[in-house]
């Protein structure tokens, strides 16, 4: 997919593709649910391919298809958010199929509609903080939401939880293997809008020796750090606050627009910043040096996480 003007590293601004899926009501009505997913995660949008069986691929898993050699499987996005479709011939409806590529995967998105794509600031995007009632989705698979034109809301899934239900995420607990829970002290701020990733991303901190604090986005980590600065004081904080480990793709503000601000502070531009993203491709590790990043990780290999953990502590010793 052809990008269009390039984003500033500091604009603190998205690209989405708008695409649609249709759910029946229970009044028999039509509902048109409006979603996002990242341009930087997206491949390219095809027609629907033949399908192979996958067997044990699990009820959303259609089936797996041969991408220019690489075997790619197919998700159904509306059987994952639990929607009971509308027949779609009845609607002269002809599902694409988004391919994406994060964790170093490439995954088939099946849709009913691709819209267009969206430039979107982060911070008109909000955490999902909505009930079921929107539409009937679960909100954990949401992470974020943002209004459009004519007052309509758009839905960002949380396609790290379609990872994790893939069994693509290796459990933290691999860690234990590498350390043996004290050769790493002090604090470690972990910034990610998804409760999925920050909860495998945790137990592998405190695997590793480290307090860990949370932030749910890159505003909330930044109250989060003046808090430990005025409460540790200066001398402890320079002691204390090791690391930031922090994903890229979150509400209000993203991971690249933090590190800017803090590599910007004096009071917080010492302590490492890992990027710890599903999003896998040189142009954003680009970006992630040049807003001061020490590294920049995909999402999630316990070997190489503690590697780079290790390596970028113990660089100055």
């Amino acid at each position: 997919m052809k990008k269009r003007e390039m984003l500033r590293v500091d604009s603190n601004e998205m690209e989405l593709v708008d695409f649609r899926i249709y759910k029946k009501t229970l009044d028999g009505k039509i509902y048109e649910g409006i979603y996002g997913i990242n341009v930087a995660k997206v491949r390219e949008i095809i027609k629907m391919p033949e399908l192979t069986e996958l067997p044990g691929g699990g009820e959303y898993v259609e089936g797996i298809f041969d991408l220019r050699g690489v075997v790619v499987p197919v998700i159904n996005l509306a059987k994952w958010m639990n929607i009971e479709l509308p027949p779609l011939s009845d609607m002269k409806i002809i599902p694409r199929v988004i391919i994406t590529e994060f964790n170093n995967v490439l995954i088939g998105f099946i849709v009913h509609e691709a819209k267009r794509i969206r430039r979107i600031s982060w911070k008109d995007i909000e955490p999902a903080t909505f009930t079921a009632s929107h539409g009937n989705i679960d909100k954990s698979k949401i992470t974020g939401i943002t209004r459009i034109e004519d007052n309509e809301i758009l839905l960002i899934l949380d396609l790290e939880s379609i990872v994790q239900d893939l069994g693509l995420i290796q459990p933290p607990t691999e860690i234990d293997k590498l350390t043996d829970g004290n050769e790493f002290a002090g604090v470690a701020l972990l910034v990610d809008d998804s409760s999925t990733a920050r909860k495998a991303m945790k137990t592998a901190l405190e695997h590793m020796g480290f307090d860990v604090v949370e932030a749910f986005d890159g505003e909330d980590a930044i109250e989060k750090i003046e808090q430990q600065y005025n409460s540790l004081g200066e001398s402890r904080f320079q002691h204390e606050m090791r690391i930031i480990v922090s994903d890229i793709e979150m509400p209000r503000m993203d991971g690249f627009h933090f590190a800017s601000k803090i590599k910007n502070d004096t009071r917080f531009k010492h302590i490492p910043i890992l990027f710890n993203s599903s999003i896998s491709g040189e142009f954003s590790q680009e970006k992630g040096r040049e807003v001061g990043g020490d590294g920049y990780l995909i999402k999630f290999q316990p070997k190489k996480f503690y590697e780079e953990v290790k390596r970028v502590l113990t660089r100055d010793d």
